[in-house]
């Protein structure tokens, strides 16, 4: 999402490297770059104000004029006053004294305020709580029905009912908490497509009838200032704890994270990454700060492959590195590893300096090239996997023909795996391998 205000801010820091002092006339000049570049990116205009002006009363002061890196210096005072606006050292979901935790969801219909409600009961579930959900969208045909099946996948439990009333729905809900012995509720309420009276009525009910631990807003981070704009009005009207910010993943400008939290008082608590239920994150103001200036978030990326990578897998196949026995299998495996860590776009914006080296500047990383790859490998017989010498011209157009690719692409994996498994067999001799395909 924010790649371009990225590239944009890697601009302004460029111009004022290799100076041995900065003058005011170039702090004048990066402080218009930079304002611009917010103002693209659908920042609000007073947020830019505010964050610009705190940039340049430290900008001009002692810590960057009698630097002997001044370039470096500013990168380190946007770097801090970014994270300060998203929220600091970042917020942690409030939790009850006494169990349950009662989580009420609130958003607009269509912000993924249904999916969230199972995203964060995986999340949760990951961290040792028993979640339930509650379905109190009685306005949504089949909203309820929608849960149940995200709650299935989740291995969450769901209530649900056949009534309309959502204040009664929601307090037997909690009750069933209870008596189950759940220590968390995720209670999923009506969206409209716009604001309304009946909608925020509703909504004050519920929250007036269940009295729940935190109110959470749901918003779509695609929408940009609108996305404040209804958290503006949220505020107003149920004076909602914490944001939830989806689409994250999306090609918008990012101006909502930015935000939201400057316009209402109200923090970032998670972000959606993607579409699968195991897409949604803690939010970390000083690590998106990191990753809007280019600079990398190293401690999400070990987080997500700690999460991800099997480590038994990974102890054998360092084995069959060791060995110098390394097949297609496993290159296919450690492929399929990787892709569980997310988009590979967002794990190489995770490492610092990768998105900006001249190589990598100008690509498109698209995961479809890595769907050509797994199809190619699995249209080859075992045999052919584990001794890829056996491909003569006859197989790879048989290979090509079952993988929807051609002979060059079929070709080109071949080459590519034959100069890795020299690279692996030089790192066998000494040292942990990479790992593949990074």
């Amino acid at each position: 999402m924010f790649e371009t205000l990225t590239d944009k801010l890697q601009g302004v820091f460029s111009g004022l490297s290799g100076r041995g002092k900065l003058t005011e006339a170039d702090i004048d000049k990066a402080m218009r770059a930079i304002r611009l570049s917010l103002l693209e990116a659908d920042v609000s205009l007073p947020v830019v104000r505010q964050l610009t002006d705190a940039i340049r009363a430290r900008a001009t002061g002692a810590e960057v004029m009698g630097s002997l890196t001044p370039d470096q210096q500013v990168v380190k005072i946007v770097n801090e006053e970014l994270a300060t606006l998203m929220g600091g050292e970042g917020a942690r979901l409030p939790t009850a004294s006494r169990p349950p935790t009662v989580l009420l969801m609130a958003g607009l219909q269509g912000s993924g305020k249904t999916t969230v409600c199972a995203k964060l009961a995986r999340l949760l579930r990951t961290e040792g709580r028993a979640p339930i959900l509650v379905a109190c969208d009685v306005q949504r045909p089949a909203a309820a029905e929608q849960l149940a099946v995200l709650g299935e996948q989740v291995g969450v439990p769901v209530w649900r009912e056949d009534g309309t009333d959502p204040v009664a729905i929601a307090k037997r809900g909690v009750a069933e908490a209870r008596r189950t012995a759940r220590d968390m509720v995720i209670i999923d309420t009506a969206g409209r497509l716009t604001i309304d009276e009946e909608m925020m009525a509703q909504l004050v009910a519920v929250r007036d009838a269940v009295e729940p631990t935190a109110v959470l807003l749901v918003l779509d981070a695609m929408t940009g200032q609108t996305a404040v704009d209804v958290a503006r009005a949220f505020a107003d009207a149920v004076q909602f704890d914490g944001v939830v910010l989806t689409k994250l993943d999306g090609d918008a400008r990012g101006g909502a994270a930015l935000s939201v939290l400057a316009v209402t008082g109200k923090p970032i608590l998670y972000v959606g990454t993607g579409e699968k239920v195991d897409a949604l994150e803690p939010f970390h103001p000083d690590r998106m700060a990191s990753r809007i200036l280019g600079m990398g978030d190293v401690l999400s990326l070990i987080e997500r492959a700690q999460q991800t990578v099997d480590v038994d897998e990974a102890k054998r196949l360092e084995e069959r590195v060791r060995g110098g026995s390394l097949t297609l299998d496993d290159f296919l495996s450690q492929i399929r590893q990787i892709r569980k860590m997310g988009p590979l776009a967002q794990v190489v914006g995770m490492i610092p300096g990768l998105r900006q080296a001249s190589k990598l500047k100008d690509v498109d990383i698209d995961d479809r090239e890595l769907d050509k790859v797994e199809a190619i490998i699995q249209s080859m017989t075992p045999a052919e996997r584990r001794k890829p010498d056996l491909i003569n011209g006859s197989r790879r157009r048989r290979i090509a023909a079952g993988s929807g690719t051609t002979v060059q692409e079929v070709n080109r994996l071949l080459a590519q795996f034959k100069q890795m498994q020299k690279m692996m067999k030089r790192f066998g001799k000494g040292g942990r391998p990479p790992i593949l395909g990074v």
